[in-house]
């Protein structure tokens, strides 16, 4: 397995969850990592990448309430999320992509915000 994700849940409005992406060493080293989600019934979205070089993108619902970073000795990318809201619920989704485009997904984490 290539990508590992963790750290989903369920968590009330307001509150925090950070994610986990442990990633195998030749897909740590890839261009791109990041995070998508996906609602039921909805298409797959952007939440954040961070590049090679440490660029970062967000999705634009983010508003400042993620950060993404990556912990090089550990292989891992995290997903801090704060100031969760309801309609963050979502299957989230750990990426790696080459610079050429390819892509290799993880299986996904649940992450419910309810009350």
């Amino acid at each position: 397995v290539q990508l590992v994700e963790s750290g989903g849940g369920l968590v009330q409005p307001g509150g925090s969850l950070r994610l986990s992406c442990a990633a195998s060493g030749s897909m740590f080293n890839r261009f791109k990592m990041g995070w998508h989600r996906q609602a039921p019934g909805q298409q797959r979205e952007l939440v954040a990448t961070i590049t090679s070089g440490g660029a970062i993108e967000y999705g634009e619902f983010v508003q400042g309430r993620f950060t993404i970073s990556k912990d090089r000795p550990k292989s891992t990318v995290y997903l801090q999320m704060n100031n969760l809201k309801p309609e963050d619920t979502a299957v989230y989704y750990c990426l790696a992509a080459g610079i050429t485009g390819s892509e290799t997904w993880g299986r996904g984490t649940q992450v419910t915000v309810s009350s």
